[in-house]
């Protein structure tokens, strides 16, 4: 196998570029010849691909978001779909795939593996840090410093005028960014989607707040958790307190990596390298306890990462 390609698909992530910039000039180091597909699962299904040199990729590794671009691609979610981007990789001669991105784009990987020969090495990349393989995936520290940023920002508006604000953050499904953003801004309380939450106990923290003397707060929730225009007019409603609704929104995603992304980017890009130079393929990369190592394609997309519930009593005991 002396061609391997790479591919960016679902949501983008901080660090994206990083990784892509790693993987080009480490598999070059080994004589491997790169493509970069473009636009995500679209450009495997169109054939629609760019040559990835170590001088082409320069330049990128501080760049927030993907140069390969990505797409949402509902012709892959399709039989047709996955056996067209296998008949490319047939084609054009690719033995490996890398493919850096979230769950999402793992289960299509693991689909996609079902029908070609290539070795495909799944980089975690999203800022929802849901990839049950590795304890942080590449992008979300540089998600989790942009919101505690903005909400530091909030939060002196909100002494200002001794109003609670509530900011949605990022998170359709999991609660692992909110948890941690409202964590470490010392938000009174946090909504994530694994926890289900009474209404009458944020309210009655509000108000237990006010009586203490601290009139204004912080309310993180994870935009999975309902409507949160409505939850910030009830709690309003019901404790007489200004409540202002925030949303941080797709600020999330952009943005130049952090060192500890970028960091990430390039571990994971020599592990994939390392796994392909030995043919292996069927792997997820990932960072467990400090080591980088890898764990099977199926396994990954089978198994849910777990929250852990202990920073939310601890959460709650530093906000008092």
């Amino acid at each position: 196998m002396r061609r391997i390609a790479v591919v960016t698909t679902g949501g983008d992530a901080p660090g994206m570029n990083a990784t892509v910039r790693g993987l080009v000039r480490l598999a070059s180091s080994k004589g491997f010849q790169v493509f970069g597909f473009r636009r995500g699962w679209e450009g495997l299904i169109t054939s629609t691909f760019t040559p990835l040199t170590s001088r082409s990729v320069s330049g990128i590794l501080q760049l927030g978001g993907t140069v390969l671009h990505t797409s949402r691609c509902p012709e892959f979610k399709t039989r047709e779909g996955i056996r067209k981007a296998a008949r490319t990789l047939t084609s054009r001669r690719v033995g490996g795939l890398v493919v850096i991105g979230g769950n999402g784009s793992f289960k299509g990987a693991l689909e996609l593996s079902k029908q070609t020969n290539a070795s495909i090495v799944g980089i975690p990349a999203s800022i929802d840090n849901d990839v049950f393989v590795t304890d942080e995936t590449i992008g979300f520290d540089t998600a989790a410093n942009t919101a505690v940023s903005e909400i530091d920002k909030i939060r002196d508006t909100a002494v200002s005028h001794e109003r609670v604000f509530m900011i949605e953050v990022m998170g359709r499904e999991r609660g692992f960014l909110a948890l941690t953003v409202g964590l470490t801004v010392g938000a009174e309380t946090i909504l994530i989607p694994e926890s289900k939450y009474q209404k009458t106990d944020i309210i009655k923290t509000i108000r237990e707040n006010r009586i203490m003397g601290k009139r204004s707060g912080l309310i993180v929730a994870a935009e999975g958790i309902g409507d949160t225009h409505m939850l910030a007019r009830q709690i309003q409603r019901n404790t007489k307190a200004e409540v202002r609704l925030s949303i941080i929104g797709y600020a999330q995603r952009g943005g130049s990596p952090t060192a500890r992304s970028r960091l990430l980017a390039s571990l994971f890009a020599e592990e994939a390298v390392e796994l392909l130079s030995g043919a292996e393929g069927n792997r997820v990369v990932g960072l467990r306890d400090g080591v980088v190592g890898s764990i099977s394609l199926q396994e990954s997309c089978e198994t849910e990462k777990e929250l852990d519930p202990t920073l939310l009593r601890l959460a709650k005991l530093l906000a008092t």
